[in-house]
């Protein structure tokens, strides 16, 4: 008798604290999206990446910690989900920009049709999902 196992799809991607981790994060996030059917949304959901990666380095990562990064479809491919957790504390909220920066969770709630925050011990997790959308 044949079983048929069905993997999960969830991926991880642990990134330092570094600077070039983005990049690394984004990368990770653009290959599952593609291979997962969701080119529609491709733009969408890496620009979030970018944001909330961003964010948890600069305002959620202490020093000598790191954070990760974890997407997933939804059943039946219906949508995506991609979370970032890290072990700083606070909880971040969408504010009026001031400057040059500010703008990140802005921008997370303008691309990403769900966003929020978890708490977790240590810190927290902040994530959005998105729709799926018909390619053009």
């Amino acid at each position: 008798m044949n079983e048929t196992v069905e993997l999960p799809l969830t991926r991880e991607l642990f990134c330092h604290r570094r600077r070039r981790s983005v990049a690394g994060a984004r990368e990770f996030v653009r290959t599952a999206v593609l291979e997962w059917g969701f080119a529609a949304r491709l733009d969408d959901v890496l620009l979030c990446v970018s944001e909330l990666a961003t964010n948890a380095l600069l305002h959620g990562v202490p020093p000598g910690r790191g954070y990760l990064v974890r997407v997933e479809p939804s059943a039946g491919m219906r949508g995506l989900r991609v979370e970032v957790h890290d072990s700083g504390g606070g909880l971040p909220a969408v504010r009026v920009p001031e400057g040059e920066g500010g703008r990140g969770l802005l921008l997370v709630e303008a691309f990403a049709d769900r966003w929020g925050v978890s708490g977790r011990v240590p810190g927290k997790t902040v994530w959005c999902e998105f729709d799926r959308r018909p390619s053009v």
